[in-house]
């Protein structure tokens, strides 16, 4: 009778002891490789969110495998050196990511629109359809391409987490007018700046006294204590809802 009482706890505590299950392959590459910018759980980031049934660039599997492999063109989502095992590992637990339901998000979209479109302001250098500024990013699809947490900080703090590329140029030519805005285009000679009113200036860099390139800065000003709480849950809301069509 000790002999077997004694077995069973040493069995328990040797249950105890081990290691948490093994996650699966797939999930394991993903954790690894991808949760950075996509999230632990598909919730999105500085990256897509992943947690939906159906993905913008990868309507089938072999899509999918295709866009892990190659990245997508004109994004910050590059190519593997992923074989063809893991490929199909790493897709088959980003599907299995669209099958868990995210949390409901607080906030009201339809007040959230109304305070993007008056207090908020966000239309005189946002785009959505096609309708408002071009000076900040499009954010017809921004729901789809950044999570509701991601949205929120950069509501709150801006130049948290700038756009890879954009970069701010402040401008004085030597007539002593002075350009800020969105770097467009630069080459030896010349850069092309575009100012919050959506105007682009071509500027000859020899007709310049002044020229500095702001790397990680962002002209959008922080709108921590702008909004109150429900105004931003709001907001986030609506645009967490701005994913293009599918």
């Amino acid at each position: 009778m000790y002999l077997r009482v004694l077995g069973s706890v040493w069995l328990t505590a040797i249950a105890a002891a081990q290691p948490p299950a093994a996650t699966s392959a797939g999930e394991s590459l993903y954790l690894s490789q991808c949760s950075f910018c996509h999230g632990k759980d598909g919730e999105g980031g500085r990256g897509a969110t992943l947690a939906r049934p159906a993905l913008r660039h990868a309507p089938d599997d072999a899509a999918l495998r295709l866009v892990i492999r190659r990245g997508i063109a004109g994004t910050a989502m590059p190519g593997t050196s992923l074989g063809e095992d893991e490929l199909e590992q790493v897709s088959n637990h980003v599907r299995s990511l669209g099958r868990r339901p995210l949390p409901p998000l607080p906030g009201d979209p339809k007040r959230g629109e109304q305070i993007y479109r008056t207090k908020g302001g966000c239309a005189r250098c946002h785009t959505i359809s096609g309708r408002g500024g071009s000076f900040g990013p499009d954010l017809t699809e921004v729901g789809a391409a950044r999570s509701a947490a991601y949205l929120r900080a950069s509501v709150v703090e801006p130049g948290a987490d700038v756009p890879r590329g954009f970069v701010q140029i402040r401008a004085v030519t030597k007539k002593g007018d002075r350009i800020t805005g969105a770097r467009v285009n630069e080459d030896t000679f010349s850069v092309q700046v575009r100012d919050a009113s959506g105007a682009v200036h071509s500027l000859w860099k020899a007709e310049l006294s002044e020229m500095h390139a702001e790397l990680g800065k962002s002209p959008m000003p922080p709108y921590r204590g702008v909004f109150s709480g429900s105004e931003l849950d709001d907001l986030v809301a609506y645009l967490a809802g701005l994913r293009g069509t599918l």
